[in-house]
């Protein structure tokens, strides 16, 4: 049985295709409506897959294509983001056999694909097909994690497992010039997962703005990326919690959603207490640098619009920790007061301290010289 998958997301049409691959479908991907109707006329697939929102040519284009052929007796089945009612309506009107809106899980997409074409006749499915249940997204999200000795704490199994659950995602690990074997553990836990997971080297340790700057702009070469995000490797934000962040930025028009450890009810925020008191006279003077009433603008989670890239990331911060403060002040700079619209701060459900933090109590002292250092040089 013959299914065509065309979507311009690499990250889906790869997970797509691996699933019913598994299952015992033989499927093709394309990436744009022109390659996917070549496909089409030179294979006669059983079944169409397509999305609506691609580049060039919308996805009712290459349904009325299909319909239109008077030998055709293929399905078609729309996976998209597009949940307006019109063209949803107008896909019917068409000729389409289903229509499934994102996010979807593969179970669901394997059980309607099953339901319109029937199963391979002789299959055996895979024990791991039938264990794979990611989730696909309407949008495709890249999150940079900055890693710098970091062997010791990387919980790889929770890294492995979010991506496979969550397809749309790319984590890229940036080895920040590590002295120990961290390098060797992030080459070994994206072995054979290169599509979700990626290692970028720096040979020299340049702190944490750079890492993170580095590996945004890495990232942003990929252009099925719709948001970069960050996130520390010791997962003190733990992904449900960024995935929360996501779902702001994508339902919203913000171009920045920060996460924030405030302190409230029904959150488990867990600090020391002494960085607790550094944090609060830090923020005072930020508040003031910035003239935004920020709560916490040093949480390591944000996600950030592709659009803001270049503004916030093209050049070098001065300092190597408080970028964050940084991206706000460009952000400023180049919007004046709209930024202020454009960037939302969102308290976490949970957020710990996780030991051995590369954060000492003499760098938090530091960060007041350092604060003057940015409002002199930003003003």
């Amino acid at each position: 049985m013959k299914i065509l998958a065309i979507d311009d997301q690499k990250l889906i049409l790869l997970s797509l295709e691996k699933k019913l691959s598994d299952l015992g479908y033989d499927i093709v991907t394309a990436n744009t409506g022109k390659e996917g109707m070549a496909l089409y006329d030179k294979l006669k697939p059983d079944l169409v897959i397509v999305d609506i929102n691609l580049p060039k040519m919308s996805g009712l284009d290459i349904i009325k294509y299909i319909k239109s052929s008077a030998i055709s007796t293929a399905k078609v089945m729309v996976m998209s983001g597009n949940t307006e009612e019109e063209t949803v309506l107008k896909g019917f009107d068409l000729g389409i056999d289903d229509y499934m809106k994102k996010p979807v899980t593969l179970n669901e997409v394997v059980a309607r694909v099953k339901k319109l074409i029937g199963s391979p006749v002789i299959h055996s499915p895979s024990k791991d097909s039938s264990q794979v249940n990611g989730l696909i997204r309407e949008k495709c999200i890249g999150v940079v994690i900055p890693c710098y000795n970091e062997e010791d704490r990387l919980l790889s199994d929770e890294f492995t497992n979010y991506v496979y659950a969550n397809l749309g995602y790319h984590l890229c690990f940036v080895n920040d010039g590590s002295t120990d074997d961290t390098l060797k553990v992030l080459t070994e836990l994206s072995k054979g997962r290169e599509d979700y997971i990626s290692v970028y080297n720096c040979e020299k340790n340049g702190g944490k703005a750079e890492a993170v700057r580095q590996g945004v702009l890495h990232l942003a070469k990929n252009s099925e990326l719709d948001y970069i995000g960050f996130l520390d490797a010791d997962l003190s934000t733990d992904f449900a919690d960024f995935d929360d962040l996501v779902k702001t930025i994508e339902s919203t028009n913000y171009k920045i959603v920060s996460g924030s450890r405030i302190t409230r009810m029904g959150a488990n925020i867990n600090k020391e207490s002494t960085r607790q008191l550094i944090s609060l006279t830090i923020n005072f003077i930020i508040q003031k640098i910035l003239g935004m009433k920020f709560k916490d603008t040093q949480c390591g989670a944000k996600i950030i619009d592709r659009e803001v890239i270049p503004i916030l990331f093209t050049n070098k911060f001065i300092t190597r920790w408080l970028f964050d403060v940084e991206m706000f002040l460009r952000m400023k700079k180049y919007y004046g007061d709209s930024a202020k619209k454009m960037i939302c701060e969102q308290p976490l459900k949970r957020w710990v301290h996780a030991d051995g933090s590369k954060l000492s109590m003499k760098d938090s002292l530091k960060i007041v010289f350092q604060l003057t250092k940015i409002a002199s040089y930003y003003k």
